[in-house]
């Protein structure tokens, strides 16, 4: 009987991290996140993230500003544009069951649509990570679950593979924008990127922005973006995870795509997230 080893960290870290699935997710213990990191923390747990797509922390009871200082360690913080306002900590995004059903939209014929996704991928430079915490939790259920989007890639077929390569698919966010009186053009990403730090090939589709590949009729479009979903819904490549107080997630949101399982009925589930900005790749437009 074989056991699944930890990760060995440099010692000076102080940290312990325990893998979850073989594919992705990694749980964090050994550090007080109300504290700042020591620089061999914060790249003990950036490789961690890279490693393993997400990593978890338990029992880690952290305000807003604390997450928010939490993240900052890690790059630049992006402020979404759907945020509140009014907040006074203005990169805090609060995710509301309650929301959901503001955004809410027919599918469209063209396109194949569900509940995977990567946060930001509307912009021409999503946001590269995200931090997560818990506010208001159901008794049961409201699980989140991350798919480690370079195996999806790594189990294509061959052909599949060749018919992706090269295509880039759009990303749609105009809906939600637009009743914040916001507006931004459509944005279509290769749907195999390179992961900039990894050099993993990664499927990257967001199907909750009505994706298209360009080029392609919509028939063949649905058709391969169905293998890919398929793909996605694998748990052979998932990590599935059960919030509680005092719970934090932090992941590659260039590196995995996530899902919000929401069954939970009409309870008011509420998260809060602080998203991380990636170094600009395009001229600013």
């Amino acid at each position: 009987m074989s056991t699944v080893k930890e990760r060995e960290v440099p010692s000076s870290a102080g940290l312990s991290i325990k893998r979850l699935q073989p594919h992705i997710g990694a749980e964090i213990s050994g550090v007080d996140l109300t504290q700042p990191l020591s620089t061999t923390q914060r790249d003990a747990i950036k490789q961690a993230v890279l490693d393993y797509k997400v990593v978890f922390f338990r029992d880690q009871y952290i305000t807003a500003a604390q997450q928010a200082e939490f993240a900052r360690q890690f790059g630049p913080l992006y402020t979404h544009p759907n945020a509140t306002r009014d907040e006074a900590i203005a990169p805090i995004h609060k995710i509301s069951a309650t929301d959901f059903a503001k955004y809410e939209r027919k599918a469209t014929a063209s396109a194949v649509e569900a509940g995977f996704h990567t946060d930001t991928s509307w912009r021409l430079v999503p946001a590269w990570g995200a931090v997560l915490r818990p506010i208001n939790l159901p008794e049961v259920g409201g699980d989140t679950i991350w798919v480690d989007a370079a195996a999806a890639y790594r189990h294509l077929p061959d052909e599949v593979k060749h018919r992706l390569e090269g295509l880039h698919v759009t990303h749609d966010y105009r809906d939600a924008l637009q009743k914040f009186g916001l507006d931004y053009p459509i944005v279509a990403h290769p749907v195999v990127r390179t992961h900039r730090e990894t050099g993993e090939k990664i499927l990257w589709v967001n199907f909750t922005q009505k994706p298209h590949l360009i080029g392609l009729d919509i028939a063949d479009s649905k058709a391969l973006l169905q293998q890919i979903l398929a793909e996605y819904q694998r748990p052979e490549i998932q990590v599935r995870f059960s919030w509680r107080p005092g719970s934090i997630a932090f992941w590659d949101n260039r590196g995995a795509v996530h899902y919000a399982v929401r069954n939970y009925g009409d309870f008011p589930r509420l998260l809060e997230r602080v998203l991380i900005a990636d170094e600009p790749q395009y001229v600013e437009l």
